[in-house]
């Protein structure tokens, strides 16, 4: 796998919803031509409300504004919130959207599960925040540990690409509609990129998974970068349970007396999580690998810095959902300083709100323990095969375009996937 490494870049880690937001909500209301965002979940909620008013405000002056959200994780947005949008001229996707089922949400595999704002062509952002108030620490125990960054510089040409191509069906099938006289003209071609000069020191590179071309490139980058480091690894992830060639490459690195560190959930918003990552702990902390339990509350963040060089920050978890079917997309960093502010980070919650888990700490390994772990396993090493037959047809968008729907269907919606 080739990478479009792009020189010239200042990217900054952006420590959740507190740092995030008021960027973000700043960057879109000063937007002069188009903002793009994709998000896995937008609530109903201050946070969630604060983005729909900055909407309204540029949608209201002009501004082209093409907001995507998923279908699980974002279900019970109102038709009152819906409408103020697209009255407002804001081009509204839903990806997947289904009714539920005896009240529950059943679309679980192959989410669009990414988190990316793009303005003007010429800023971006990307990580693992979504819009919703629980990113925010005041919000209570329950908030979530985060992290995304702003972006300037000629990678956002590649960002600005990527989610263009993304909506290139949804404006293929208002091309259509416009052609057939359904409502008065809209804007159909994406804005002209703009030429980004050089701005910082950092090279990056956007990588995405999908379930076409791109099934398991962040996967790989992942295990390239901790198959060639030489001094650390300290890796920061919400829900872990990864391939089997993953634990291989971290277990290797920490036999051959790479520093290899673990931030994971300690405090999980959901019990399984813990359970799965636990059953993994025995054989990592036997060949050396330090695992660090995040307390203080939910970890949701999705970073890694190796040898103070290498970074990544994104939308990927390192979990079957997200390695082998919901859509991701993550920024690949080089830059020391960079590196350096992110590993600071990281080291302040080993430090202060972490609980390492030694050998000593582990529970006893009781057979049904040790069969919990073979089961594991092997689950690890075939999932990536087994995906293939989970749902892969019957995804959609739907495009709320002023009092119009317009359902983008699975035969337009390959475009997508590439």
């Amino acid at each position: 796998m080739k990478l479009d490494w792009t020189a010239g870049n200042r990217i900054e880690v952006l420590e959740n919803g507190e740092e995030y937001y008021p960027r973000v909500f700043a960057a879109i209301a000063a937007a002069r031509r188009e903002v793009v965002i994709e998000t896995f979940i937008l609530f109903d909620d201050p946070v969630g409300r604060q983005l729909h008013a900055v909407l309204l405000e540029v949608a209201r002056r002009g501004v082209q504004v093409d907001l995507t959200v998923d279908g699980y994780g974002s279900p019970d947005l109102s038709d009152e919130f819906i409408r103020a949008l697209t009255d407002a001229g804001v081009r509204l996707h839903v990806y997947d959207p289904r009714p539920r089922l005896l009240g529950l949400r059943y679309n679980l595999v192959r989410r669009m599960h990414r988190k990316i704002v793009v303005i003007d062509g010429e800023l971006a952002f990307i990580g693992g925040i979504n819009f919703s108030e629980d990113h925010l620490i005041a919000s209570g125990p329950m908030s979530k540990q985060d992290y995304a960054v702003q972006v300037q510089g000629p990678v956002v040409r590649q960002m600005h690409g990527f989610v263009h191509e993304v909506l290139a069906p949804v404006r293929h099938a208002l091309l259509q509609w416009v052609r057939h006289g359904f409502r008065r003209p809209v804007k159909i071609q994406p804005p002209a990129p703009s030429v980004l000069p050089p701005v910082g020191s950092a090279q990056a590179v956007l990588v995405t998974r999908d379930n076409e071309r791109h099934t398991n490139d962040i996967e790989r980058c992942y295990r390239t970068a901790i198959r060639t480091a030489r001094r650390e690894v300290v890796i920061a992830n919400a829900y872990f349970f990864p391939g089997y060639r993953l634990l291989r490459e971290l277990r290797r690195a920490a036999r051959r007396g790479v520093a290899v560190h673990l931030i994971l959930q300690g405090e999980p918003d959901m019990a399984i999580v813990r359970i799965g990552a636990r059953m993994l702990y025995h054989s990592l902390v036997k060949d050396g690998v330090h695992v660090h339990e995040y307390c203080k509350r939910p970890l949701h963040g999705k970073v890694a810095v190796v040898d103070g060089e290498w970074a990544t920050v994104g939308s990927s978890n390192l979990d079957p959902l997200s390695l082998s079917l919901n859509l991701e997309a993550n920024l690949l960093i080089r830059d020391r300083d960079f590196a350096a502010d992110l590993r600071q980070r990281l080291q302040r919650l080993i430090d202060n709100e972490c609980t390492e888990m030694s050998r000593e700490a582990l529970p006893k390994r009781t057979m049904w323990r040790y069969l919990g772990s073979a089961l594991a396993f092997h689950l690890l090493r075939h999932f990536p095969s087994w995906a293939e037959v989970l749902p892969r047809s019957g995804k959609f968008v739907r495009s709320f375009i002023g009092r119009r729907q317009v359902d983008v269907h699975p035969e337009a919606l390959h475009q997508a996937d590439r």
